[in-house]
């Protein structure tokens, strides 16, 4: 029965008139119209106010609900209630945080929201009270968008339900996208503007009016560059900064202020959005890796009165401190790099890169059609209420006719404008005339009136009549603006180049340090060159393997199997108390790879790399240091071999190369037989049988470089035989040979050393 009952719902459904359409079609379609959204409804300001549609309709709110710089503020939450109720349906959340960023001073170069409570801290702009606990008002600065609202000059547009009005734009009447800055990311584009000082924006807008064809140089005369609300100093170079405002895009840098007191330093002003805390956590942290030796304390002694205070003491009176600055600057926020995008949605409704000119040209057009719609508004109400003046006094001289056609007539309004030829609203005004108004002292206060207004006509029909007298209109009101807003700069301009982080082996003492490398591939290092690394603790089933012997302040590197090399500061090792840390924790060899020799010492030294296959070749020092974690390619290892551990090749004349293998034969041989290389397989060292006889593959073992003066050590098990130079002669042959064996008991011989 319910199959039958679906069957015919099935044949009912009618799909006549329904859209279809490709998924590729209505997806493409659909994520373009969002982006259009977000790039014009959201994230993007409008070159005419500077401000994005959350922030206009917040602004405007406010304005609605009476909270001017002058009256009593009232809570956020209510104002908050307005926005997205009535004109921004989105989360209050997202609108509170809006609305809390411009009343934050260290966020606005100049607030539009005057906060009561707690709006956040530079530390943390976020950690403002919710809604309900602050109180908000509008700031004197916000008249600057508001006070022409009224009057006729922006265009209005229905809210989101149609049952509102509210402005497509607010007539500001300074360019308050320059002054405040914006930051905003859409769908494939982006915003970053920085904060402008008020007088310098202004300077360069007159300069623009008066001097219609003045150049991006002309204007940076004015605007000398940003200026962040927490003050800094902008570092970088007038003329890339000029750069930035003529093609719209580009960076600069902004740095801490300090000053010395009592022998420590102060940092009284920090970059925009930095927070203080922040930064004394990476100072802390570099002091606790041990790379600040030169400082002693840190502290925060922040207040109301001084908002930025951050004391750094210097272990003693001898530190640079300007060095120790510029570490700092280097390593730390206290320098920052700030990317600038004038990217704004232009008076054509497009969003558009624009220099500084293009800027301020764009919103001198729009400031000038605002003040036009202005006077064009203020002319028309003036002619309105001339008219019913005229029709007012009109009655006043016939003022007996009047009462009659009133006390009389059915239908006075028409009876009045066939009399008196009346238009009706000067008829509707005659009628709604008060008794009291009937007085003879009225008709002196109309002709006083008519005077005025007549005058105010003359006046603007002038102004709207003459471009040169609108321009200085503007003109003047911009002037009057700058006086009454504008403020001294905070943000000093001082070229200077960028700080450079003191290297990091600078801030180490340099002390003798002997690096430890076990069987398994765990590295420590222990303080000076005494030690024997023989008597050092192993982890179970490891064993000592090779060490070097260098200072703190040098890079120790590292030789694993296959022929790579790397590299870690001395400094940096784990200390020889405990038993190290493996390598494979800070490096990245291949799988499998084992490490057999470690190398210290000066850049210039000179080592011998080899592999089990018997070539090798001298390298300098310098040529093996690497800065990555999977180090470099430096000596070619054949299939089936292994590099083995390195010999240092000591200073002076004619040392010898000595180099035993896995059949007991030792072969010596000048080193300067071998040629030097940055990289490579290098030469044959020791004559390698290949026999398949053999029930071991024949090996190289090791290799060390003997000068005269010193004694080679055959190593075999925990037994030593001590080779002078002269015992060497024995050995001596042409690189490439087998060499002679070794007396009987040392042919299983396992290593060499030098002493």
């Amino acid at each position: 029965m319910s199959k039958s009952k679906d069957t015919d719902m099935t044949a009912t459904l009618d799909f006549e008139g329904v859209e279809r359409q490709p998924l590729r079609t209505f997806t493409e379609r659909a994520y373009l119209e969002y982006s259009m959204y977000v790039i014009l409804d959201r994230a993007l300001p409008h070159v005419g106010d500077g401000l994005k549609p959350v922030q206009r309709r917040i602004i405007y709110a406010m304005s609605e609900l009476g909270l001017a710089a002058t009256a009593k503020p009232k809570k956020s939450a209510r104002t908050v209630g307005d926005v997205i109720g009535k004109f921004h349906p989105h989360g209050d959340s997202a609108c509170y945080e809006a609305m809390v960023l411009m009343a934050q001073p260290f966020s606005y170069r100049y607030p539009i929201v005057d906060g009561q409570g707690n709006f956040g801290s530079p530390d943390d702009p976020k950690s403002f009270a919710a809604m309900r606990y602050t109180e908000s008002k509008l700031s004197r600065y916000a008249e600057v968008l508001l006070s022409e609202l009224g009057q006729g000059t922006v265009d209005w547009q229905p809210n989101f339900d149609g049952s509102l009005d509210e402005p497509c734009l607010l007539p500001a009447r300074l360019p308050n996208l320059l002054l405040n800055g914006a930051m905003g990311i859409a769908v494939g584009m982006s915003t970053d503007i920085p904060p402008h000082n008020l007088r310098e924006v202004a300077a360069a807008c007159i300069r623009l009016l008066d001097e219609p064809k003045a150049t991006t140089a002309q204007l940076c005369e004015h605007v000398l560059g940003p200026d962040f609300p927490t003050g800094a100093e902008i570092i970088t170079p007038r003329e890339e900064l000029q750069k930035i405002y003529e093609t719209g895009n580009g960076t600069f840098r902004a740095r801490a202020r300090f000053e010395l007191e009592d022998g420590e330093i102060i940092v009284t002003e920090l970059p925009h959005q930095v927070s203080g805390a922040k930064v004394l956590e990476q100072i802390a942290v570099q002091m606790r890796a041990k790379k600040l030796p030169m400082i002693e304390d840190l502290r925060d002694e922040s207040d109301h009165e001084h908002p930025t205070r951050l004391v750094i003491t210097p272990r003693s009176n001898r530190v640079d401190t300007e060095q120790v600055m510029a570490h700092l600057f280097a390593t730390t926020d206290l320098e920052r790099t700030y990317r600038v995008n004038l990217n704004v949605i232009a008076r054509d409704g497009r969003p558009r890169v624009m220099g500084l000119r293009a800027l301020l040209e764009e919103w001198l057009s729009f400031r000038v059609d605002t003040v036009t719609r202005r006077l064009q508004y203020r002319l028309e109400k003036v002619n309105a209420r001339l008219h019913i003046l005229d029709g007012l006094l009109i009655a006043y001289l016939n003022l007996d006719e009047v009462i009659r056609i009133v006390r009389t007539e059915d239908d006075p309004k028409a009876a009045l404008i066939a009399r008196f030829q009346l238009s009706e609203a000067q008829a509707e005004a005659i009628l709604d005339t008060k008794l009291r108004h009937l007085a003879r002292l009225e008709e002196m206060k109309i002709r006083g009136e008519q005077g005025e207004l007549a005058k105010e006509r003359d006046g603007l029909e002038k102004l709207l009549g003459s471009k040169a007298r609108l321009k200085k209109l503007v003109r003047d009101e911009i002037q009057a603006d700058a006086l009454k807003y504008g403020d001294d700069r905070r943000s000093k301009l001082v070229a200077r180049a960028a700080a450079q982080a003191i290297d990091e082996t600078e801030l180490v003492a340099s002390e003798p340090t002997t690096v430890v490398l076990s069987k398994s591939g765990w590295v420590r290092a222990a303080k000076g060159h005494e030690i024997d690394p023989r008597t050092l603790s192993y982890k179970t089933g490891d064993e000592y393997r090779a060490c070097a012997r260098g200072r703190s302040t040098q890079q120790a590197v590292f030789l694993d199997s296959t022929g790579r090399a790397y590299s870690l500061l001395a400094h940096t090792l784990p200390s020889a108390r405990g038993q190290g840390e493996p390598l494979s924790g800070r490096l990245d060899p291949p799988d499998g790879a084992t490490f057999p020799g470690v190398l210290i010492g000066e850049p210039e030294d000179r080592w011998v790399l080899a592999s089990s296959a018997g070539y090798g070749f001298v390298v300098r020092l310098e040529d093996l240091h690497s800065r990555n974690r999977a180090g470099k390619a430096v000596l070619n290892v054949p299939d089936g071999y292994a590099a083995i551990a390195p010999a240092i090749v000591p200073p002076g004349a004619e040392p010898l190369l000595a180099a035993v293998n896995s059949e007991g034969r030792l072969l010596a041989f000048p080193v300067a037989d071998l040629p030097e290389l940055p990289r490579g397989k290098g030469n044959k060292i020791f004559g390698i049988s290949t026999r398949k006889s053999l029930v071991e593959p024949e090996t190289l073992l090791a290799i060390a470089a003997v000068a005269p003066g010193q004694t080679l050590k055959v190593l075999c098990g925990d037994r030593t035989m001590g080779l002078s130079y002269r015992d060497l002669t024995a050995y001596r042959g042409e690189r490439g040979q087998r060499g002679a064996v070794l007396p009987r008991g040392w042919r299983k011989a396992e290593g060499l050393e030098v002493e």
